[in-house]
């Protein structure tokens, strides 16, 4: 039939405007069709919603105890293939000008990143990761917009807590990776 699939959803969008009245709620259940208690909005911001564990918003950099040293050690391959090259890195150095692994600067320019996941697909040391965190606000202009190392590092367990399912497969693999360079002979 021609324009089924309109009808089903005007259907849907009249069954759920009358849950929101309580005559309406009553029709329905003398119509013998199932409701909802009529509420589909939540009470923003004393209640959150519920994101799913694939969610995705603004990257974030994950570490292991210790701030100072990351997962990330400044390979800049995040920063070169970034589509909108919003990704800016810089190794860190000791006193006698030798490259440390770990980065010294590593920002995001929040204006321009387009959340789409390529920074976290690439990364070897799976440093990097993405957040549900989605409200940011000030009242700064542009300082709000450049993420900086220590806006993005943020715990293990942190990680764990918004994404169980893929930090626990992310940490197996950690753990497989770290068994496996420890059996290696030296």
């Amino acid at each position: 039939m021609i324009g089924e699939g309109v009808l089903r959803g005007m259907g849907i969008t009249f069954r759920t405007m009358l849950e929101t009245y309580p005559w309406g709620r009553g029709l329905l259940r003398l119509l013998h069709i199932p409701s909802t208690n009529g509420l589909i909005t939540i009470q923003y911001p004393e209640q959150r919603q519920v994101q799913h564990e694939r969610f995705r918003y603004f990257p974030f950099l994950v570490h292991d105890g210790d701030a100072e040293n990351p997962r990330c050690v400044a390979c800049k391959i995040c920063e070169k293939e970034c589509p909108p090259q919003c990704i800016y890195i810089e190794g860190d150095k000791d006193a006698q000008g030798r490259p440390l692994k770990r980065p010294k600067v590593f920002d995001i320019d929040i204006s321009v990143c387009m959340s789409c996941n390529i920074c976290v697909e690439v990364c070897p040391f799976e440093a990097i990761k993405m957040d549900n965190r989605f409200e940011y606000a000030g009242y700064e202009r542009f300082l709000q917009l450049r993420a900086t190392k220590e806006d993005l590092l943020k715990p293990n367990a942190y990680f764990q807590a918004i994404k169980p399912v893929e930090s626990a497969e992310v940490d197996a693999r950690l753990a497989a990776k770290a068994t496996k360079t420890a059996a290696k002979p030296a």
